[in-house]
């Protein structure tokens, strides 16, 4: 800015950068109902069932504890939420 008034060329100084959105409904922010980064949803939740992809036995789901680390009674296969 040539003489520190606020003017100068324009595109250059406060609220032109990426950092102002023109839309800010789109995008970015928090929202209740937002899904995850690639659209699906972020995680199942407490309740549900793992089942095995390999000879279709089903357990229940135990809460902290993600289906692919629970090894199917049956075959011994790591099994898969339901």
């Amino acid at each position: 800015m040539p003489r520190g008034d606020g003017t100068g060329p324009r595109g250059q100084g406060p609220g032109t950068g990426l950092g102002r959105r023109q839309n800010p409904g789109k995008g970015g922010g928090s929202g209740a109902n937002r899904s995850g980064r690639m659209g699906g949803r972020k995680a199942a939740g407490p309740g549900g069932q793992c089942a095995c992809p390999s000879c279709g036995a089903v357990i229940q789901h135990q809460t902290g504890v993600p289906c692919y680390r629970v090894k199917c009674p049956k075959c011994g296969k790591a099994m898969a939420r339901k």
